[in-house]
């Protein structure tokens, strides 16, 4: 992605007139930027300044990338893969998560960062989530505990108790005051954190699937997301399985209204495909964006009142994950190419 991207003049307009509206929808989505390295990547996170993206890969490493230059730094010390990434946006450190059970504090904007290492679960930590006020750090892993640790320094704050299985995600609602939690069998808790009990659950079992030929579990929320107003949350998985080895099924993103806890929707990809929904987002067009891994990739893009996407972008490989640029209009991809693909949802500039 050149810096032109960024540094670009804004059209001339009559002193003291408002500048034009950009509008960016899903529709307009298309490549600027590719960012490459040589092990498929499984998740990725750009930062709140919106200045770099991060990606876990599977050679257990962590790679930033500068998004105006391209600049590219290795970031070692993982013994496994990582997939869970989460930023504390005032101390300028990222929080990763690996197969390990261990988490990594990163400075993000070091030239060269040297972490801070520490045993956080048994197991797979699958997920890490950093509340609204920045003070508190969720995490999330195969030893069916959610732990709040205090930030910046890390120290165990809390451990949540009483799913039954793998807790595979973790989202702080809007408010500060909750969060939940979704394990491999469906089950989302909404926990009170000042109380630290579990105060009902949601019904996400559409997402889970015991396969009796193969006598394999699959399912989880792969992804969550909460409204910017906090009205509804998103589970985005896999339904319909048929073959958990191959991972034959189709992706799904179940969209609750909070406040009553009831499903609001079903999501499904127009047309049909097969695969995972590996990742979900609200965009503020109004629209819940997610992508797709399995028989290649897909961008999706759905209205919260309809059961299927009104958009579909076919992409260059299977999608594992998605993360917003602040400014709402840049999108980034990471796929098991090993590429961190940049999409752009404004207007195409003219050459």
């Amino acid at each position: 992605m050149s810096k032109a991207f960024f540094a670009a003049a804004p059209p001339v307009r009559k002193c003291g007139a408002a500048p034009p509206p950009v509008k960016v929808v899903p529709e307009q989505a298309h490549l600027v930027g590719q960012h490459r390295h040589p092990s498929p990547l499984i998740g990725c996170r750009i930062d709140p300044t919106g200045k770099f993206v991060f990606a876990g890969a599977q050679d257990n490493a962590v790679v930033r990338w500068q998004l105006d230059s391209g600049k590219k730094t290795v970031l070692a010390g993982h013994r496994s893969w990582v997939r869970a990434l989460a930023f504390a946006a005032r101390e300028k450190l990222l929080f990763t998560g690996d197969w390990a059970g261990q988490m990594f504090v990163w400075p993000t904007e070091a030239e060269a960062p040297a972490p801070k290492a520490f045993q956080a679960h048994r197991g797979w930590v699958r997920a890490l989530a950093v509340s609204p006020d920045g003070r508190t750090l969720a995490s999330c892993g195969n030893d069916r505990v959610i732990k709040l640790w205090s930030v910046p320094d890390c120290k165990l704050v809390r451990t949540l108790e009483g799913h039954a299985c793998h807790v595979y995600n973790v989202a702080f609602h809007p408010d500060g005051r909750s969060l939940a939690s979704a394990d491999l069998k469906g089950v989302v808790k909404v926990w009170d954190l000042a109380r630290g009990v579990a105060t009902r659950d949601l019904d996400a079992k559409i997402l889970y699937k015991y396969d009796k030929t193969f006598m394999a579990d699959i399912g989880g929320a792969r992804s969550m997301a909460f409204s910017a107003d906090g009205g509804m949350l998103a589970c985005a998985g896999i339904t319909n399985v048929s073959n958990a080895f191959a991972g034959i099924g189709n992706p799904l993103v179940v969209l609750f209204d909070w406040a009553s806890g009831k499903q609001k929707q079903l999501l499904r990809p127009r047309p049909n495909f097969n695969g995972t929904a590996w990742g979900v987002a609200f965009h503020a067009s109004g629209h819940v964006l997610g992508v797709g891994g399995g028989n290649g990739g897909v961008l999706w893009a759905w209205k919260p009142d309809q059961p299927l996407s009104t958009f579909a972008l076919t992409l260059p490989n299977n999608a594992r994950d998605l993360s917003l640029h602040p400014d709402g209009r840049l999108l980034a991809i990471p796929f098991f190419d090993g590429v961190v693909r940049v999409y752009d949802m404004g207007p195409k500039k003219k050459a």
